[in-house]
């Protein structure tokens, strides 16, 4: 498969630096130091067309292809991995399963607001009691008439406080998978509460926030998908947010080889730069060659994904390869700097920061291997 990238292509990497080196990566730190954003930066996304980048045209979006798309998220990723959760949540897990499973009548209603940046969207999925094995998620749907009364808890939403509406899936039948209904929830119904999570390792400037519903009451028009499929909605789902997940932390490990380059070239040690050291440059090799690797299947599993081919393993395969990358190469950089990469004057500690839950969020790296022992041996470790 041929990953040369377009002249197009190249053109919204190219402007998607630039934009993320002048308006994310200068206030990065701060932000961090604050554990807050500042709002206006999705006003910014938007007039870029980046809130609905890949969503369709017809509805607000540009309609990019995921090759590009991922190519966003490798530039967001390099600048601050919680403003490029703003971007992969609302469109990757929010804004492609509504385009996906939706009607028209909800994808007129819901994308477009989406797209320009009006309102966001968060995905309901994780519960206290239900990270892993979200089959086994408590949260209720009772159906009363034309509507639904869901009442539970999901926690570690991202976008959960700025949200105006979540998909929020529910248990409306009996046990496991077959039993959960995707429901399009807005977030001011009355009995809808989010509560900000805070004091986190990583992420800290991101929204995170617990999820509370006590007997909300949704319209069945707000259903997505048939009832008792919201299982199969859910994975479809984490399939596309992997892929941008995946560059993001791509994004994470070019920004570490970026600032290593950078410092071991004005650095002096022992009458030289850091950069003439043998054992130096074997750590920066290890974080050159991880992160072309984990690119390549980035864009291995989108380019599956722009021919509407199947790509569940493709798009685990890039997660899990990703995610521990960026771990890795953030640790790397944090030695290379010495006692300059634990503070915060230089990025890498952040970078190790926000790297490490990449490794736990959207499937951990010991699901994504058994979801890709699965596909090579045709057993299910599942069950």
């Amino acid at each position: 498969m041929d990953f040369e990238l377009s002249d197009e292509q190249q053109l919204i990497r190219s402007s998607a630096r630039e934009f993320c080196d002048r308006e994310i990566a200068p206030f990065a730190r701060d932000w961090d130091r604050s554990e807050t954003m500042d709002r206006a930066i999705v006003a910014k996304l938007a007039a870029l067309g980046w809130l609905g980048a890949a969503l369709p045209e017809e509805h607000g979006g540009l309609g990019l292809d995921a090759v590009s798309y991922a190519l966003i998220a490798e530039e967001l990723g390099r600048a601050d991995s919680s403003v490029r959760g703003i971007v992969s949540v609302s469109i990757g897990l929010v804004g492609k399963t509504i385009a996906r499973f939706g009607t028209d009548a909800q994808r007129r209603r819901w994308l477009p607001g989406l797209c320009s940046g009006a309102a966001l969207g968060c995905y309901a999925l994780t519960e206290p009691g239900a990270g892993s094995d979200p089959a086994s998620l408590v949260t209720r749907g009772e159906r009363d008439g034309s509507e639904w009364v869901l009442s539970g808890s999901k926690l570690f939403i991202t976008l959960g406080t700025w949200a105006a509406f979540a998909l929020v899936f529910a248990r409306t039948g009996g046990d496991g998978a077959r039993g959960i209904t995707c429901f399009v929830v807005p977030t001011d119904s009355p009995g809808f509460e989010a509560r900000k999570v805070e004091g986190k390792l990583g992420l800290r400037a991101q929204d995170t926030a617990e999820l509370h519903l006590d007997g909300v009451r949704v319209a069945d028009e707000n259903r997505l998908g048939a009832e008792g499929e919201g299982f199969k909605v859910a994975m479809s789902a984490l399939d596309n947010g992997r892929i941008s997940l995946a560059a993001g932390c791509v994004g994470i490990a070019q920004g570490c080889l970026d600032a290593c380059l950078a410092y071991t070239r004005e650095r002096h040690q022992f009458g030289k730069p850091l950069a003439a050291f043998q054992l130096v440059q074997e750590l920066i090799a290890e974080i050159a060659v991880e992160a072309d690797a984990a690119r390549l299947l980035t864009w291995r599993a989108a380019a599956l994904a722009d021919a509407g081919r199947p790509h569940t393993l493709e798009s685990s395969v890039a997660k899990y390869h990703a995610s521990e990358t960026a771990v890795r190469a953030a640790n790397a950089a944090v030695q290379v700097h010495g006692g300059y990469g634990y503070v915060d004057e230089y990025p890498v500690g952040k970078y190790l920061r926000d790297a490490r839950v990449t490794t736990l969020y959207e499937g951990t790296s010991q699901i994504q291997k058994l979801i890709i022992g699965r596909a090579l041996t045709g057993e299910s470790a599942f069950v």
